[in-house]
């Protein structure tokens, strides 16, 4: 092949992952809040969620309440996202629109879905034992999902699903468009998250 050959690699999706600080301290209060709000609601909303159980939305009202602390110490990794996407940031308009928490036993799992009206979502691993369900990131270009040639080897160029591992203390945040879904636990111990949306104020 010529050496003036160049593969360019247009509108990717990104999805941004970290490891956030003291998520063993901050673990340990978030499974106690969750738990608490199990307790009180063990119905939760039906969502996403395949048998699982889906919080109704968290007070964020609440400066002191521990959804509140969660966010105000991942700010930092909220602005880093801001950075690479060259986007404005502005504090002052950031605003999280909800945020949520899910259990899933042995068995549940998460169908592919989306979170319209929103810039970024987000998705914290509060508790992840082996095999509890990777996250599955599905490619948001629908013409590219439903008619493809057939591939002799899978790579990013031509995969329309990506999973991520993922493991206690992960944060990640992509676009609130990006199609995504969590496989199936096939773990005997709690599969434990937290989910956030991010909207931009005019």
């Amino acid at each position: 092949m010529s050496k003036n050959e160049q593969i360019l690699k247009l509108f990717p999706q990104p999805v941004f992952k970290y490891k956030i600080d003291n998520f063993e301290k901050i673990n340990k209060e978030l499974l106690e809040f969750i738990y608490k709000e199990f307790e009180k609601d063990k119905l939760g909303v039906k969502k996403s969620n395949v048998n699982g159980w889906h919080s109704k939305t968290f007070d964020l009202n609440d400066q002191h309440g521990v959804p509140k602390k969660f966010l105000n110490h991942i700010n930092i990794y909220i602005k880093n996202v801001f950075e690479n996407y060259k986007w404005v940031y502005n504090s002052e308009k950031i605003k999280f629109t909800s945020m949520w928490s899910i259990i899933n036993k042995r068995g549940n799992f998460n169908v592919e879905h989306s979170h319209s009206n929103n810039y970024l979502s987000a998705a914290y691993y509060v508790k992840a034992p082996k095999n509890c369900g990777n996250f599955k990131a599905s490619n948001p270009n629908i013409i590219n999902r439903n008619f493809f040639p057939k591939s002799e080897q899978a790579n990013e160029l031509n995969a329309k699903m990506a999973t991520i591992k993922i493991e206690e203390g992960d944060l990640l945040i992509f676009p609130a468009y990006l199609p995504h879904s969590v496989e199936e636990n096939k773990s005997d111990d709690d599969r434990v998250i937290i989910s956030f949306n991010i909207d931009i104020l005019r």
